[in-house]
């Protein structure tokens, strides 16, 4: 029972991480296409608090809840599925603080990219989502 408590949390904790993941990039669009001052900090302070109000708490309750999940079934550890999800993971977490490194450069005005680069990189996290969640329940090695 308690192993199903863990992984609707897990589960809960990663919607959430991911609706961030998703949010973020699209502000950065918008943040890259406004051209007032006032625009460009309500999107900072937006940016900020999605980032650390959020995403961050979702990713650790993610990585809290996933790392219980495999103590409780370390057999997991020993298949090739999760080995690939795990590296997802860990590549992951590296977009998440490369979001976080552009949530600072905005805030400090330091922004050079466009918008159209940010409409792409919008896009990262659901190429995660799909192998993420394909090799959870498909299991193909």
């Amino acid at each position: 029972m308690l192993y199903l408590w863990i992984k609707a949390f897990h589960i809960i904790s990663i919607v959430c991480w991911f609706a961030g993941l998703f949010y973020l990039p699209r502000l950065f669009v918008y943040h890259a296409q406004s051209e007032d001052s006032v625009s460009k900090e309500r999107f900072s302070l937006m940016e900020r608090k999605l980032y650390r109000g959020i995403m961050g708490p979702a990713m650790i309750a993610t990585l809290i809840f996933g790392g219980w999940l495999l103590y409780l079934t370390p057999g997991f550890l020993s298949q090739g599925w999760m080995h690939a999800k795990l590296t997802l993971v860990f590549l992951l977490i590296g977009y998440h603080h490369m979001c976080g490194a552009q949530v600072k450069r905005f805030a400090r005005g330091e922004n050079t990219r466009s918008h159209v680069f940010y409409r792409w990189f919008n896009e990262v996290p659901v190429l995660f989502l799909l192998a993420i969640v394909i090799l959870v329940v498909v299991k193909p090695f």
